[in-house]
């Protein structure tokens, strides 16, 4: 699917994962409609609500970095 997002995201337990996509999806909005000004007015939201999370227990970094690039062109 070309318009979604994989991050591979490392999140202090006490912080939480959901206040955490919520900063990186806040804090990436507002940036690019800086940039972008255009955006503020033909995109009500640049995300919705809505996200996946995946834990990766034990498997080795390299692993997790070659399943996400593996799905770039996908």
């Amino acid at each position: 699917m070309p318009d979604h997002v994989h991050l591979l995201v490392e999140c202090d337990p006490q912080f939480g994962i959901s206040k955490q996509i919520r900063y990186i999806k806040g804090r990436s909005s507002r940036y690019l409609r800086q940039e972008f000004p255009w955006l503020k007015s033909r995109l009500p939201t640049l995300w919705t609500n809505s996200y996946f999370i995946s834990t990766v227990g034990g498997a080795p970094i390299s692993v997790v970095k070659q399943y996400i690039e593996n799905h770039k062109n996908v």
